[in-house]
């Protein structure tokens, strides 16, 4: 059967990441969409979409009768996962095929295999490959911690936890099992050792159905938050520099394919230590997030290898040499110094300079984005906005030309994890190589790149100022504030920062002598600093203003000079961070409680967020319930704080818990 129209059975990146190889191929194409995804630009660069009602994955992108009506209604006859939803389900394998439709992926009975990664585990050392023993959870022991707690169905940090007490085994176990049963509809989860260092190793793999197997260099992901990829590479500078591990790397690798009989791209993980020794840890039976590093490295599309296998193509005998090194960063909306918390709204721009092609392999700078400008990030999926890959001839360059570029990219609209990819990219120990799993936890990398945000604050002032002046229907060449004897400065107030200023016809006056304005537009401000000059390229959007320039990047939100009095809260209240659901509920009003406390879980972009008190007091107030959907800033308890001396309730009005 010859493939000639594609449905891709999910959303944003990955589904352009796939239409892009389709249109190459000659091919149509075939978009899905829940409400929320109606304006997405995969569904607008489509041949065809198709609507699913609802929201929610659950309602839309995991509905496998709704994906294959739609792939027969557009008129496809092949269907492509992706990653994440259902790339990994057998049943819905097997639906596609049912239907008489060509599915881009490896035989069900493989995915299978696994699917669980208890039974996985079970197969792979059977094969030979190198795995951890699995703990049982009622036997574990004071001599078995650290222990890791992990879903048996899932994989990307869902329903994983580190335990490294007995006591707190019970509710993390109960955490871990309803974090996967929300997120893969399995609450199975299972214990093994954990390696406080190691370093996530992953081998792509290809298979087609004459027997050939493809090992296609390593890739390294050991930079994780909350046990997700955020920085990979290839190749692995650890392999790089360890004799004959990737030999056995990829040996392990081909016996674990080949054991399942397997088809397509897939990824076979491992956590190694510093020796060089490694452990079986997963088969994702599905192209990986992070495929593009590998294919900057081998000239590659691994996404049209997966269509011609499908279509019954032989792979050659051995697949291209790798050259060069590629770092891929994933930029997520969300607030790394401040527990990860995903963010919601509106992308007003993303522009990444230097960029030599989209989701395609290249030398240089790659972009593979599931938003562009004016898209809308929901609380409903991945927080996840792009990627940003970068290829050289060796690893110190593409590190410095990343994050150069991380650095210099407009991203207004959402706080974002950038500063801290450019401070990992820049650290002494990545740059030697030196990156384990812990990574995020042993450097400090969660600073802002600009420390002191006055200077922004003042080019933002100066070009909301430079805007006035010319929308004034009069004297509109006049400086905005402009008296002929010396009075009040000007005075701008944002989040955090207050500027005051004042424009004379000697020019800026201000608080420090040495800066001298040059320039200013309502779009960009140019100061001489201490006889620097600084370009300051500045864009207000409704609420906020993006100032960009070679010293980094900042986001000010303007404050209103009169506030709304029915905007403030009361003392002790506990705001949600973000939108979502609560999803349980640790307390209720009236108990005492103590600082850090967990009082509720809020579940937001598939993950769950512990609400904490700041502080030991009382639960005064709980105005939500389990199932309740609360929007950002929404009340969700009041802690009334006592005092440590004498335990008596204090009632400060000037105080907000957030």
């Amino acid at each position: 059967m010859t493939i000639t129209s594609v449905l891709v059975a999910n959303r944003g990146e990955i589904a352009r990441r796939v239409f892009r190889t389709c249109r190459a191929m000659g091919l149509t194409t075939v978009a899905v969409h829940s409400d929320a995804d109606a304006g997405a630009p995969h569904v607008r660069e489509a041949d065809a979409a198709v609507h699913l009602p609802g929201n929610t994955a659950a309602e839309t992108y995991l509905r496998a009768d709704l994906l294959v009506d739609a792939a027969r209604r557009a008129g496809a006859d092949a269907v492509h996962p992706g990653y994440g939803f259902l790339s990994e389900n057998a049943e819905f394998a097997r639906a596609v095929i049912d239907a008489g439709l060509t599915w881009i992926g490896p035989p069900p009975e493989a995915i299978e295999s696994m699917g669980s990664k208890i039974e996985a585990k079970k197969l792979m050392a059977s094969a030979g490959v190198p795995v951890l023993d699995e703990l049982d959870p009622a036997a574990i022991t004071d001599a078995d911690l650290p222990v890791l707690i992990k879903a048996s169905a899932g994989g990307g940090g869902r329903g994983m936890r580190i335990v490294r007490t007995l006591d707190d085994l019970p509710a993390q176990l109960e955490g871990a099992r309803s974090e996967a049963a929300s997120a893969f509809g399995d609450a199975t989860v299972f214990c093994e050792p954990y390696l406080e260092t190691g370093r996530h190793i992953e081998v792509q793999v290809m298979a087609d159905q004459y027997g050939g197997v493809w090992t296609i260099g390593e890739r390294e992901c050991s930079i994780q938050r909350r046990h997700q990829k955020v920085i990979e590479e290839a190749p692995s500078p650890l392999v790089e520099r360890t004799p004959g591990m990737r030999e056995r790397l990829f040996d392990a690798a081909r016996a674990a394919t080949e054991a399942i009989g397997y088809l397509g791209a897939g990824t076979v993980e491992f956590l190694s230590d510093d020796a060089g020794r490694f452990f079986f840890l997963e088969m994702n039976t599905r192209l990986q997030v992070e495929h593009p590093v590998t294919e900057c490295t081998t000239g590659l599309d691994l996404v049209r290898l997966q269509i011609q296998i499908a279509d019954g193509a032989h792979l050659d005998a051995q697949p291209p040499e790798c050259n060069g090194h590629a770092i891929e960063v994933r930029l997520y909306a969300e607030d790394p110094a401040n527990g990860w918390q995903p963010q919601s709204g509106v992308v007003h721009r993303l522009d990444v300079p230097g960029v030599a092609a989209e989701f395609e392999p290249v030398r240089g700078l790659r972009l593979d984005s599931g938003v562009v400008d004016g898209s809308l990030v929901s609380t409903f999926y991945d927080p996840m906005l792009a990627k940003i890959i970068s290829w050289a001839p060796s690893r110190a360059e593409a590190a410095s030309v990343l994050a150069s570029a991380v650095a210099r990219a407009k991203i207004h609209g959402l706080r974002t994890n950038r500063d801290l990819l450019v401070r990992v990219l820049r650290h002494p120990a990545f740059l030697a190589g030196d990156t384990d799993t812990a990574f995020l936890e042993q450097h400090p990398v969660n600073a802002a790149l600009v420390e002191d945000e006055t200077l922004f604050a003042l080019a933002a002032a100066l070009a909301d100022a430079a805007a006035n002046r010319a929308s004034a229907p009069v004297l509109g060449d006049l400086p905005s504030g402009w008296r002929n004897l010396p009075s009040q400065p000007q005075r701008k107030q944002y989040d955090g920062v207050t500027v005051e200023y004042r424009l004379t016809r000697h020019g800026l006056v201000y608080d420090t002598p040495d800066v001298r304005l040059v320039a200013a537009t309502p779009n960009t401000v140019v100061l001489d600093v201490a006889g620097v000059q600084r370009r300051f390229e500045v864009a207000a959007y409704p609420g906020l203003v993006g100032v960009d320039s070679p010293l980094g990047a900042v986001t000010l939100v303007p404050l209103d000079r009169f506030p709304d009095p029915a905007t403030q809260v009361a003392a002790g209240s506990l705001l949600a961070p973000m939108p979502g659901t609560v999803v349980r509920i640790a307390v209720a009003a009236g108990d005492p409680v103590e600082a850090g406390q967990p009082l509720l879980w809020l579940e937001a972009m598939k993950m769950e967020h512990t609400i904490t008190a700041p502080s030991a007091g009382v639960v005064t107030e709980l105005p939500v319930g389990v199932g309740n959907q609360v929007q950002i800033g929404a009340v969700l308890a009041i802690v009334q704080p006592s005092d440590a001396s004498d335990g008596r309730k204090l009632h400060d009005p000037e105080k907000e818990q957030e």
